[in-house]
């Protein structure tokens, strides 16, 4: 997912679980700006597009950890990378405008996950996602903003597929519990593909899952840490601090509930860039 937030801002951070107070500008996160031209779908297709070959990539190579995170073997996936290739490739000629919603919600998160990982592998040993500088323009940082795949004639970023198509076609928060950037800080790569049909299970499980993880939220001496992500995507969780807590109330376990009690203000924001790599 396109965190760059916090490198706009010229901050560093450590490789810990929670890294240090951020400042919040709020012009940092990148806008929902509908693209057009993916808004074509067909509501009355039963078209499926196989994602076997990604779910069992990700069963090869994906491992979850003692703490929670789901962390990806790319030293190994390197090696299986023919599969990786060969899938991108299949979904890079499917006609996506013919797809019903529920697939292609499925297409693009899958397509955007598996990006992901292949630039990380194009490039790894690397520390942090954010030092694949490979976006265009003097200042950028990260892989969002270069063109990596071709969808029916059309080049496509990271950032288009996620703030150009999923985020404003859909208007569906859990979009940041799908889409992975490949950091710790991140909701987990989930261990299978996403499917239309386990859709609302995997987006109702992985923004539990989150929420419920330090990682997305924890309360100490009753002050909130939250994750960054409710920060700079504040726009998709309510537009307020306030929105931001109501969602996470929505999907805490009895714990969490318990220690949001009274809470009305989020004291700080944090994220782990580390790679996601075991």
């Amino acid at each position: 997912m396109h965190r760059r937030r916090l490198m706009q801002a010229g901050l560093g951070l450590s490789a810990g679980l929670f890294a240090g107070p951020l400042s919040r500008p709020a012009s940092a996160a990148p806008a929902s700006d509908l693209w057009p031209r993916w808004t074509a779908h067909d509501p009355a297709s039963v078209r499926t597009v196989d994602h076997a070959a990604w779910s069992g990539f990700l069963s090869r190579h994906l491992v979850a950890g003692g703490d929670g995170v789901n962390r990806l073997r790319y030293s190994a996936a390197a090696g299986d990378r023919a599969t990786l290739d060969g899938y991108l490739a299949m979904l890079q000629a499917v006609p996506v405008g013919g797809l019903a919603r529920p697939e292609q919600f499925a297409y693009w998160t899958n397509l955007y996950n598996a990006l992901t990982v292949a630039v990380v592998l194009d490039h790894y040993p690397v520390a942090s996602i954010r030092d694949i500088d490979i976006s265009p323009g003097l200042f950028a940082n990260g892989p969002w903003g270069a063109e990596m795949a071709t969808v029916d004639g059309t080049a496509l970023t990271l950032d288009d597929i996620e703030h150009r198509i999923l985020r404003p076609i859909w208007g569906d928060a859990r979009v940041h519990y799908a889409v992975n950037c490949a950091a710790i800080g991140c909701p987990n790569l989930q261990r299978t593909a996403f499917t239309a049909a386990a859709l609302e299970r995997m987006l109702e499980a992985g923004a539990r899952a989150y929420v419920n993880d330090p990682r997305g939220a924890r309360v100490e001496d009753g002050r909130l840490t939250a994750s960054s992500i409710y920060d700079w995507f504040q726009e998709d969780f309510g537009g307020t601090e306030t929105g931001v807590i109501g969602h996470l109330r929505r999907y805490a376990d009895a714990g969490l509930e318990s220690d949001l009690a009274g809470i009305v203000d989020i004291d700080d924001f944090a994220y782990d860039w580390s790679l996601n790599d075991a």
